[in-house]
């Protein structure tokens, strides 16, 4: 058995087409997909996070909002840039965040991809230290937010406060115990997966990976997948590791699956670069029929190997739709891979 969850850019456009015409469209309709997909019986709702677009950015309030909504689920996202963020600050809001959900976040973090400004982390008031890179800076920062999440006092007590202090060192409030073991990184390369099993942290491996080898998409993600597993066994750690991978997957059910996806049924690997001196693959989408879905999604090694798929939904359709897209996958195709 696999978890399965969806995973959604939180696209709008004032489009003639688009169900989301504005953010508060889709925050709105974010919250109500994830409360059907409870309904359905998916495991997990997740959000990316994308500064200075008109996409999802501001992850806590709307994983607040879900979590107040919702009961069982998983609450996640994937990913947050951590260039962007103040460590303290995340703890608090993450923590915020957990509590109000239950203890079911399982929050996605990462150096950060390609952004739609030049350096905008600067934008946010951040700097790499001298000799820094930014993706440096983001790994720092994450390991400073893993190091708070501990629960461990560190700051001096003021001897005059307004409200009476407990003895010792004070920590960041309010601490969610166990979230520190509900932290994901996103990888894409073998060297920071291996890193973020080192510290802990469980993998998240997207559509997108540095090319290291040539071969296939699928066969490189499984190859880091198994990488990352061995890094964690051989650090030691007590918590069991989690990976997931992300796949767009469209079973064609209808007639408007077909018009909506049908053409994407042929659809390769892809290469191309996401910093000018690294060349990256880009993993094919899947749209076909149950039958032959269910035949292709067998032979993907990463899949096989990850215990968690995330569904990319297109948002943008509403939620009507997409409560079908992922009915259709739980009903039609995961049955007959031994998912369910």
């Amino acid at each position: 058995m696999k978890k399965i969850g969806f995973l959604s850019f939180g696209h709008w456009s004032n489009h003639p087409s688009y169900k989301t015409r504005t953010a508060g469209d889709t925050l709105l309709q974010s919250i109500d997909l994830a409360v059907a997909a409870e309904e359905l019986g998916l495991d997990g709702a997740y959000f990316r996070v994308h500064h200075f677009a008109a996409q999802l950015a501001s992850p806590f309030p709307l994983l607040s909002a879900v979590g107040a909504k919702t009961s069982k689920i998983e609450i996640g996202t994937g990913v947050i840039d951590m260039r962007y963020e103040n460590p303290m600050y995340m703890v608090e809001d993450a923590g915020a965040a957990d509590l109000i959900s239950g203890g079911r976040l399982q929050l996605g973090i990462s150096r950060g991809s390609p952004e739609q400004v030049i350096d905008g982390w600067r934008y946010f008031g951040y700097e790499p230290q001298e000799g820094e890179s930014d993706a440096d800076m983001g790994r720092r920062k994450a390991l400073d937010f893993l190091d708070k999440l501990k629960g461990v006092g560190f700051a001096k007590p003021n001897p005059y406060p307004m409200f009476p202090n407990p003895p010792g060192l004070l920590r960041l409030e309010p601490y969610s115990e166990g979230l520190r073991n509900r932290i994901w990184w996103g990888a894409a390369s073998n060297a920071t997966a291996v890193w973020a099993a080192e510290n802990g942290m469980h993998l998240q491996s997207s559509t997108l990976k540095y090319d290291e080898s040539g071969k296939p998409f699928h066969v490189q993600q499984a190859e880091q997948i198994r990488l990352f597993r061995d890094a964690w066994k051989k650090a030691g750690h007590q918590h069991e590791p989690r990976v997931s991978v992300s796949r767009s997957i469209f079973a064609l059910v209808s007639d408007q699956d077909r018009y909506y996806f049908g053409h994407e049924a042929s659809r390769n690997d892809k290469f191309g670069y996401i910093d000018s001196d690294k060349r990256a693959i880009f993993g094919k989408g899947y749209a076909a029929e149950p039958d032959q879905l269910i035949d292709e999604l067998a032979k993907d090694e990463a899949i096989q190997e990850a215990d968690t798929l995330l569904l990319t939904i297109p948002n943008t359709l509403g939620v009507e739709y997409n409560v079908h897209v992922l009915s259709a996958i739980l009903e039609h195709v995961a049955p007959g891979l031994g998912w369910r």
